[in-house]
């Protein structure tokens, strides 16, 4: 008796074991895709030159964890191109590595290419940033730019040492021109650099976007710069809710008024589908050496709006924007026939502020999409969480060795 009692304990405890491992570690962010998972599983293509170099006596981060179900649903970890039954491959020419087109009012994904693919943001992740503004700055508390912030890796906006800008100015720069001296400067009224990215990463980690590491505010390359075509899809779903970024991106021109002895800056918007393709509501584009050409664009047709990110795209044969307006096109055209969505757009609303009473966390400013959560809601949609689960299984392990060492003892006294 004693015999079996003990083998049964050592085969529960080995199996309760496992368990709690399975349990309790995440996908593993430096393990070697699997066969048939998609290239860019876990991180971006190497990098083409010493930009994502880390400073001395530091480590690039290892790639983010991946969540062990996709993040809006089961067709979003499908490799190539993602479309609804029976619909047409959208136009050729699109020479983008990753991409998706959502309805931008219902969060629905109307098709896609690689959309969890981890590629690089370059210029988009100023959205992130752009999110972190509206919630912590006033739009009309003015800001002083430093010498810093005016010697920026350009692209620029020109800003000048000791010149006096309000946020509102500013976000019209780092949305409308890229400006990375823009970025810089708010970075400083963020509390810093280094304050700023976690700040982004925060937020991006607290509505979902799980592919998502900033690693610097303006999207220049640095060291575990991810994202992906899902993740910024999901910012600019959450940033287009946000009324003073979508008046920013919506704007044609703009000028920055004289400061610092130096004249007015007039803006134009970078963006070349504004005022161009019919409808077109704004977006933003970026490009670095190792990123390649990124971009966001919307529009609205028929009381219809819909979102389209490309990443890692080529401007030959056609350019990008006009490779974005096709991919419009095509959306429009399946939601006129009412082609059934293949994902959904989903992300865990934040609350006013954050547990730590840190207001980079948004409200949300609309109504929050439902429906499978990503795994950064887990813990919201399960109350009591995976660590309620583990220590359940070590109370119950306790109690059943208890069993079976008073099972022993009583044996050994008769």
């Amino acid at each position: 008796m004693h015999s079996a009692v003990s083998r049964s304990l050592k085969v529960f405890t080995t199996t309760l074991a496992a368990a709690l491992l399975a349990l309790s570690t995440p996908v593993a962010a430096g393990a070697a895709p699997q066969p048939g998972q998609c290239a860019n599983h876990l991180a971006p293509p190497p990098p083409v030159d010493t930009s994502e170099k880390p400073a001395p006596g530091k480590q690039a981060p290892a790639p983010l964890a991946v969540p062990a179900a996709p993040v809006g649903g089961p067709r979003m970890a499908e490799c190539g191109l993602i479309t609804p039954d029976g619909a047409l491959n959208p136009p050729e020419g699109n020479t983008a590595a990753s991409w998706l087109v959502q309805d931008l009012d219902t969060g629905a994904v109307v098709a896609a290419k690689d959309p969890h693919a981890r590629q690089r943001p370059a210029s988009l992740i100023k959205t992130l940033l752009a999110l972190v503004v509206v919630t912590q700055l006033n739009p009309q508390q003015v800001l002083v730019a430093t010498k810093e912030d005016a010697e920026q890796e350009c692209t620029c906006v020109g800003l000048v040492a000791g010149g006096q800008y309000t946020v509102d100015q500013l976000l019209h720069g780092l949305l409308m021109h890229s400006g990375n001296d823009v970025a810089h400067a708010l970075a400083t009224a963020l509390g810093g650099v280094d304050s700023t990215v976690a700040k982004m990463n925060a937020l991006a980690a607290r509505i979902g976007a799980l592919d998502t590491r900033a690693a610097t505010p303006s999207g220049l390359d640095g060291p575990g710069m991810s994202t992906s075509a899902y993740d910024l899809s999901l910012i600019f779903h959450y940033a287009m809710k946000q009324p003073e970024f979508a008046k920013v991106v919506a704007t044609k021109n703009f000028e920055i008024p004289p400061t610092g002895g130096k004249p007015a800056i007039p803006l134009f918007n970078d963006n070349k589908l504004l005022g161009v393709y019919p409808g077109f509501l704004g977006g933003k584009t970026g490009f670095t050496d190792d990123a390649r050409h990124t971009y966001v664009g919307s529009a609205q047709r028929k009381g219809k709006r819909l979102a389209v990110v490309m990443l890692r795209a080529e401007q030959k044969p056609t350019k990008v924007v006009d490779q974005a307006a096709k991919l419009l096109d095509y959306g429009f055209a399946l939601e006129d026939d009412r082609a059934e969505q293949v994902g959904q757009i989903t992300y865990q609303a934040p609350s006013t502020t954050s547990p730590d009473d840190d207001p980079s966390v948004l409200a949300d400013g609309g109504t929050s999409n439902s429906g499978t959560s990503s795994s950064a809601a887990a813990g919201k949609d399960d109350p009591f969480g995976v660590t309620g689960w583990v220590l359940t299984l070590v109370v119950f392990l306790v109690i059943v060795g208890g069993f079976v060492v008073g099972h022993q003892r009583k044996k050994n006294a008769s």
